[in-house]
């Protein structure tokens, strides 16, 4: 089940947010996380929010800001079941254009996002990481 972001799945999201960033991005150091989780767990309440949930269980979630993902996280062990591409559609079923920033040795996330409709508009190096990124689009 799809649902929108409680204040109650705050501390939930945040452990997923964490352990998946770690996980999906070997190349950066695990503290460019742990360093920044204060600051995005002030800004999920502010941010528009889908949970997929299973038994009372965050499988994965998105952020929008406007129309900016700020990413989609899913457990390693619900990867690759389609929560992924459910809370995307929902996103695309929003909005009539969205875009996201990734970074280029995340390849997987770069297929998934193609496969779903997303084209690489621009790339530049992220200054917090040294990491090149890509900036995809998708419009309706």
């Amino acid at each position: 089940m799809i649902r929108r972001f409680e204040t109650r799945d705050l501390d939930e999201i945040m452990d997923l947010w964490l352990h998946a960033n770690i996980e999906s991005h070997s190349f950066i150091e695990a503290d460019y996380w742990k360093k920044n989780y204060d600051m995005v767990r002030k800004l999920i309440p502010e941010a528009e929010v889908f949970v997929a949930e299973e038994n009372e269980e965050i499988q994965g979630f998105i952020g929008l800001t406007d129309t900016y993902i700020a990413g989609i996280f899913v457990k390693a062990k619900e990867q690759s079941k389609g929560i992924g591409s459910e809370l995307l559609h929902i996103a695309m079923a929003l909005k009539d254009h969205l875009y996201l920033n990734v970074y280029r040795k995340n390849a997987g996330a770069m297929k998934f996002y193609q496969r779903c409709g997303f084209i690489i508009v621009s790339q530049e190096i992220d200054e917090d990481t040294s990491e090149e990124e890509y900036t995809m689009e998708w419009h309706r």
